[in-house]
């Protein structure tokens, strides 16, 4: 498949300004658990970034997200998805994100992204999700993609039943980003299996 026809079914990525990777984005107001989330006070999905500033003042942003959506219905999307990651404006950067914005929405979905991660084996992939479902489907779950459960309130713990989760808290953040001018720099700890919880300060 040629990467501009690969482009037209996936409708782009996002190139997140802290990543050191591409993304691929959803409309965070079809997130499952995240769209009940985000009117709890309290929660980690209440005054969710993806549902306001640049989400929303520019409609393009939310158009293509939508576009996305509908293209998982496409029967080429994971040869698509797989020829645009391993095409080597994506592929030299070494790692990708799922979701910036958004959650993968059902088992069908999910098992897609099982399928680009196998086809694109030189990229480390990580998906947070707060999403608990999936658990009984990582046990398919590629060695290159790392799937941790985000939990969904601020000061939660993690927990300890998943082999990798990520908390949001108000003191003691583990990722670095705030005192590197908001990027991950030469961080790449969410993408590394063997760290079991990454916290984040609350956007």
């Amino acid at each position: 498949m040629l990467i501009k026809d690969a482009n037209k079914i996936i409708v782009s990525l996002s190139k997140p300004e802290k990543m050191p990777g591409f993304a691929y984005g959803l409309p965070a107001w079809e997130c499952k658990t995240g769209g009940k989330l985000a009117k709890v006070p309290g929660s980690v999905c209440h005054g969710c970034y993806a549902m306001k500033g640049n989400y929303t003042r520019f409609p393009a942003i939310k158009i293509s997200q939508y576009k996305r959506l509908d293209s998982l219905k496409n029967p080429l999307w994971v040869e698509a998805m797989a020829t645009v990651i391993n095409s080597e404006r994506v592929s030299k950067l070494k790692v990708f994100r799922w979701h910036d914005a958004g959650d993968v929405q059902d088992p069908a979905h999910l098992k897609k992204i099982f399928e680009v991660c196998e086809l694109t084996p030189t990229v480390q992939h990580w998906m947070p999700t707060r999403e608990a479902w999936v658990k009984p489907y990582l046990k398919n779950c590629p060695k290159n993609l790392i799937v941790r459960l985000s939990m969904t309130m601020v000061d939660q713990p993690a927990a300890g039943s998943w082999a990798n989760t990520s908390t949001v808290v108000t003191s003691g953040a583990t990722c670095p980003a705030p005192s590197q001018g908001g990027k991950c720099g030469d961080c790449r700890n969410c993408w590394i299996g063997s760290i079991k919880n990454i916290s984040y300060y609350k956007h």
